[in-house]
């Protein structure tokens, strides 16, 4: 029997971080619990509905995005503030028109100048 395919508007849908709606928000529960003190792998499999392999993809997504995890005796914490952690994951792709992130892009933060960067890199000469 085969699958029907997700549809766009489905919460499932790839942006183009790669990062899902659903992975995000699994990703930013994760960062709370580990931010929270040492819980076993266990507690994070059961709380967010991972299986093991799904536990280890998301660790590891959320170590290459710069978040400090820490394993002891089976536990796992976070030793980061959670807004620092939290500020570290990758945010799914908002959607945004070119002149939204023009107008985003105004301003002299790290931010504003990494998207307008990111724009003058994108278009064409």
């Amino acid at each position: 029997m085969v699958k029907k395919r997700k549809t766009a508007g489905n919460s499932t849908t790839k942006t183009s971080s790669g990062i899902t709606q659903e992975r995000f928000v699994r990703l930013y529960r994760m960062v709370e619990l580990l931010t929270a003190g040492p819980h076993p792998r266990e507690k994070f499999m059961r709380t967010l509905r991972l299986d093991l392999r799904g536990f280890y993809r998301d660790l590891e997504v959320l170590r290459s995005a710069g978040v400090s995890i820490i394993s002891t005796a089976g536990r796992y914490a976070s030793n980061q503030k959670p807004a620092d952690a939290l500020a570290l994951l990758p945010f799914p792709d908002p959607h945004l028109t070119l002149g939204s992130a023009r107008i985003l892009a105004k301003g002299r933060t790290a931010s504003h100048l990494a998207l307008a960067d990111r724009i003058r890199t994108l278009l064409p000469d």
